[in-house]
Formats: C-alpha cells, sequence, structure tokens
C-alpha cells in the first residue's frame, strides 16, 4: 500500500527529529452505501499494514458524507464514520440536507468531530456546540491542528429548510482569515503540523493555500476533483512565507480513497510526500459483518425488476447525457402523469447494471430523499431554468448540472448556448418551443423534487413556497422508479436516445 515517498525539497535534509505521518482520507462520498462499505474495508486494510518505522496514522474525512434527507440512510453514514475510525469530518452542504435538530441528534454519540472554523451558528442552535472551529489531535507525543471549513458556497447547494436560518457561512475572503486565526491559535501552542479539512472547493484550496502561513495539508472536496499524485504549482504549493503546502481531493461518490504519506521535518515542515489513490470498487471488497451492520438499520432490500441490458454511465454525470438518469426521469412522468419530468443530473449518484434492481440499489442511485411535486411552469420559466444547467459548462467543478428530462428534448453547445427545444406530447410528436421568444402563457405540468422547485442550485426562484407547485407527495423519485420497474414487469434495457445532445 506505501511505497516510496518522494521529496518536496531536495534541499532539505532529514533530521533525527523527523515524524512520519500516514492519512487515510476521503471526500464527497455522499451517501453511497455501497462504497462505504468497501471503504470500510480500504480502513481495515490501513490499520493492519505495518511501515518500516513508526508512523502516525490519521483518517480524515472533508465533508459530504451524509446525503439527503433519510434518516436510516443518515445514521448509516454517521456510523460509517466510526466504524471506520475517521477522527473528523468537514462541515459539507450536505450534511445540512437533515434539520439541524437531526443531524445534533446523529452527532450526539458520534466518535468523530464535524469542524468548520467559518461558520456561525445562533445561539439557540442544537448544532451550537456540535460544531467546532478546529481540534488537536495526538499520536505518539505527535500533535496535529485539524481545521475545517464549510462550503462558502453553502445557502446555494442547500434545500430551503430551518438549517440555513440556523447558521451561516463566510465568503472565502473572511473564511481565510478565519482559517488564519485558528492556525495561530494552534502556533501558540507549539503546534506545527496543520491540516486543513476544506469542504471549499478546488480553486479556494488553491487560494487559501497561496493566502495563509502555516497549513500543511489541504484535505478538500466539494468540486468533485480527482487529484492523483503530487505536481508542483498543480497540488503542491507554497504559502505566504514559501513553506510546502500540498492539497489532496479524492473525486466522488466514494469511488476512491487516498493514503497521504508525508515526513515533517523538527520544525513541521512536510520534507517529503506521497499521494496515493486507490479506485475502491475495484479494489476492496463489501464484506458481510458490514453488510449485515448496515441492513440491522436499513432493514433487507425488496427486488423490484431487471436490467438486460445497461449503457455505460457518463463520465461526468453533470454535464453529459445519461441514460440512467432518462430511465428514472420517465418513471418520474409516467407514474405522476405529468407532460414533463425534470431531474437535476446532481441528483444521480449511480448507475443500473445487468441483472436485478433493489430498492438498496435504488438508493445508491437516487439517495436524496426529497418529495415529488407536480409544478404549472411556465415556457419563460422552463426554459431560464434549463439555461441554469446549461450554464454548469462554464462553471467551477461543472455545477449545479444539467436539468435531465423526459417529454422535453433540447440541443446545447458545449460553451453553454441552448440551440433548440422541444416539446413531446404523450403521441409523441415533436412541438417546438421558440427560446428566443417563449409564450408566458403557455404552462406544463412538470414532475420535480422540491429540491429543484424550491430553488435548489437555483434552477428556480429561491422560495420555500412557490405557487407553481399544485400537488406534493410523501415519496421521492426512487420510490418511483420502484413502481415503474414493477409495472414494466420485464427485463428492460438502459440505453441511451437524442433527447438531450450536446454539441461540439
Amino acid at each position: 500500500m506505501i511505497n516510496a515517498i518522494n521529496n518536496v525539497n531536495q534541499n532539505t535534509k532529514s533530521t533525527p527529529q523527523r515524524v512520519n505521518t500516514s492519512i487515510f482520507y476521503i471526500n464527497d462520498v455522499h451517501g453511497k452505501m455501497t462504497n462505504m462499505e468497501r471503504i470500510y474495508t480500504a480502513s481495515l486494510d490501513f490499520d493492519t499494514f505495518t511501515p518500516s518505522e513508526q508512523t502516525d496514522k490519521l483518517k480524515l474525512s472533508s465533508g459530504d458524507i451524509i446525503l439527503g434527507e433519510d434518516l436510516k440512510s443518515n445514521k448509516v453514514a454517521n456510523k460509517f464514520l466510526d466504524w471506520s475510525g475517521f477522527i473528523a469530518n468537514a462541515l459539507g452542504n450536505h450534511e445540512m440536507d437533515v434539520s439541524p435538530k437531526k443531524l445534533a441528534e446523529l452527532l450526539e454519540n458520534a466518535k468523530y468531530k464535524i469542524l468548520a472554523a467559518n461558520v456561525k451558528v445562533v445561539d439557540k442552535s442544537p448544532l451550537k456546540d456540535k460544531i467546532q472551529k478546529s481540534m488537536v489531535y495526538e499520536q505518539n507525543g505527535n500533535k496535529y491542528g485539524i481545521i475545517g471549513v464549510a462550503p462558502s458556497d453553502m445557502a446555494d447547494r442547500v434545500k430551503l429548510n430551518e438549517s440555513m436560518r440556523e447558521l451561516s457561512v463566510d465568503n472565502i475572503d473572511d473564511t481565510i482569515k478565519d482559517i488564519q486565526a485558528e492556525i495561530d491559535k494552534m502556533k501558540a501552542q507549539g503546534i506545527n503540523k496543520i491540516i486543513l479539512l476544506s469542504h471549499s472547493g478546488a480553486t479556494n484550496d488553491i487560494k487559501i493555500a497561496q493566502e495563509t502561513d502555516g497549513i500543511d495539508i489541504i484535505h478538500g472536496g466539494h468540486t468533485h476533483n480527482l487529484i492523483k499524485g503530487v505536481e508542483k504549482d498543480k497540488n503542491l504549493l507554497f504559502s505566504k512565507s514559501g513553506e510546502p503546502v500540498v492539497i489532496t481531493q479524492g473525486g466522488k461518490d466514494g469511488e476512491n480513497i487516498g493514503i497521504l504519506n508525508v515526513e515533517w521535518d523538527e520544525n513541521g515542515i512536510i520534507t517529503k510526500v506521497q499521494n496515493n489513490v486507490i479506485e475502491t470498487r475495484s479494489t476492496y471488497n463489501r464484506t458481510l459483518p458490514m453488510k449485515y451492520a448496515v441492513e440491522q438499520i436499513l432493514g433487507k432490500p425488496e427486488i423490484v425488476g431487471s436490467i438486460s441490458k445497461a449503457e455505460k454511465p457518463p463520465k461526468n454525470r453533470l454535464i453529459e447525457p445519461n441514460p440512467h438518469a432518462n430511465f428514472i426521469a420517465d418513471a418520474m412522468k409516467n407514474e405522476l402523469n405529468t407532460d414533463i419530468a425534470l431531474l437535476n443530473a446532481a441528483n444521480i449518484r449511480g448507475n443500473f447494471s445487468q441483472g436485478p434492481v433493489d430498492t438498496r440499489l435504488m438508493a445508491d442511485i437516487t439517495p436524496f430523499k426529497n418529495i415529488m411535486v407536480i409544478a404549472e411552469v411556465s415556457e419563460p420559466e422552463l426554459i431560464n431554468a434549463i439555461k441554469v444547467g446549461i450554464s454548469s459548462f462554464n462553471n467551477d467543478g461543472n455545477k449545479p448540472g444539467l436539468l435531465l428530462t423526459s417529454g422535453l428534448n433540447y440541443v446545447v453547445s458545449k460553451k453553454g448556448e441552448l440551440k433548440e427545444m422541444h416539446f413531446i406530447d404523450k403521441d409523441g410528436n415533436k412541438i417546438p418551443i421558440d427560446i428566443n421568444n417563449p409564450n408566458p402563457n403557455k404552462t406544463y405540468r412538470v414532475a420535480m423534487d422540491d429540491f429543484c422547485a424550491t430553488g435548489g442550485d437555483n434552477y428556480f426562484p429561491k422560495d420555500e413556497n412557490p405557487k407553481f407547485i399544485k400537488q406534493r407527495f410523501d415519496f421521492d423519485k426512487d420510490f418511483l422508479t420502484c413502481e415503474y420497474l414493477k409495472k414494466i414487469g420485464k427485463p428492460i434495457e438502459i440505453k441511451g436516445d437524442e433527447r438531450l445532445i450536446v454539441e461540439d
């Protein structure tokens, strides 16, 4: 697992006071339970590996481990961090998918700490004493300062609910000040090995590295970058005083785990570093004890249908056509009997494969557990929502992602231009929509979830109770997809079509 370590600074000589540290890190697992089980296996492997010389071992997470509103799924994600032995987790936006009360209950007996130095919590919130700015961790007599930060765009990434009424997150410039204040406190205590758990995104992590003084490692998240190895000016940067800062980020959905090996000199400066990124699905198995532990919380899955054949999922699910998402959108439209269904690409966290489909797989593919709504959406509102998704081609991390559809076809360029759009009626007729002069009096019955409808990711205006919602339900799209599969009653093929065309 651990190979030869590469020098950061060839001119720095090792001293007898050097400290060796191996850090097992994850980010943005997004409630992906089958991959959590594999990561647990990887964590056991990490525990049992014995290096050639004394090495401190830390396990750290950079946020978005919890996802969605389903309490049982959140209990699994919360327990997973404890079962795997993680020390700390940054506060990600998806940790706030649940209410402050429920998150506080999850954290009540958690062994790990949740960290966010740039968050202000109102005094009466149950989260007031649950979120810490930083912590000090000691192993083999070596002290490590661990700081956390939440995303500055938290309000745009969280569904409108009481959580964002109970806390606020500083902008990036103030966040940098927050981080430096924590660094200075740690330096005053003689702590010179400082790690930041950042759910701030890749661009902000570079800014933090270069505009602070004292951070050695930034374990990042939020933008789902996959950073392999260590490369100068890419993820090996230098602080205000010229000391090396190493940045990591392991992609998304628990598809990878990272192991960062570092050597520090007596001044807490990294002299050697190695960054290993390991694919979880092809490397680690799900163990029976872990499956059993998860089923004790979730219950046994129910088989609802089967797949005869399935295309590969897109490499970038946020900005590419996705036949797996198309099938779910079709289920939404058909089961709710609407004209159109809209599904934000970021909602899809997995894919179908040949073989049986059960409720556990559906929870993996679309785990958020929002509620479905039917809305009367005008043509201008519809086109604007599609354009918000298209803007993802030009945004950091390709967020918020395209809107995937049923009953609506459109063509977009990779430059982020909407070229054409057609409504597909119930008889399969293609009816052009004038994207330049939409009819404000023309409306469509649209199936979507309440995250989109209430302004999540800004597809529609922020509003907890928008007037265009005509019906609300107490289930999410995973339930509709299961019902749709049951009604089909035979193996189905997941294949692409031309409802979304992305041109060069």
